[in-house]
């Protein structure tokens, strides 16, 4: 028994339409077919395999931070999607360097859920992973 992958990330959001468009155009991801569920949402592919949900109808505060609840996408090019958020006016924060070497920055989408952007190329073991 044992877990194979992560397969979806679901953010409850309050505007879904606002939403799919920072996902679709600030963020770059492909929007996917939705199944016709009874309530409002949209989904997007995360990489390879993995899904983003958005569930719409959100009428709670959202409690996430950039130390705390967020999503982390590696990214091929920080330097780009700088350029990209900056373009749409999206809310982030100034780039930094893990300790490990990682360059991370963060953005904030319309619902105040924050995203980690982060390039894993300046690790030591990154080499291995690169093929």
């Amino acid at each position: 028994m044992k877990v194979r992958n992560l397969n979806h990330v679901a953010l409850h959001v309050a505007d879904v339409e606002a939403s799919v468009a920072f996902y679709r155009d600030t963020m770059k991801l492909p929007q996917m077919d939705r199944p016709a569920f009874d309530f409002p949402g949209a989904w997007f592919r995360l990489g390879e395999s993995q899904e983003l949900h958005l569930i719409g109808d959100r009428d709670a505060p959202v409690h996430s931070h950039h130390r705390g609840g967020h999503l982390a996408l590696e990214v091929d090019s920080l330097d780009q999607w700088e350029s990209q958020l900056d373009a749409h006016g999206a809310k982030r924060m100034q780039r930094k360097t893990r300790p490990d070497g990682a360059l991370q920055t963060f953005v904030q989408d319309p619902d105040g859920h924050w995203i980690e952007l982060c390039v894993l190329s300046n690790l030591p073991d990154s080499s291995a992973n690169e093929a």
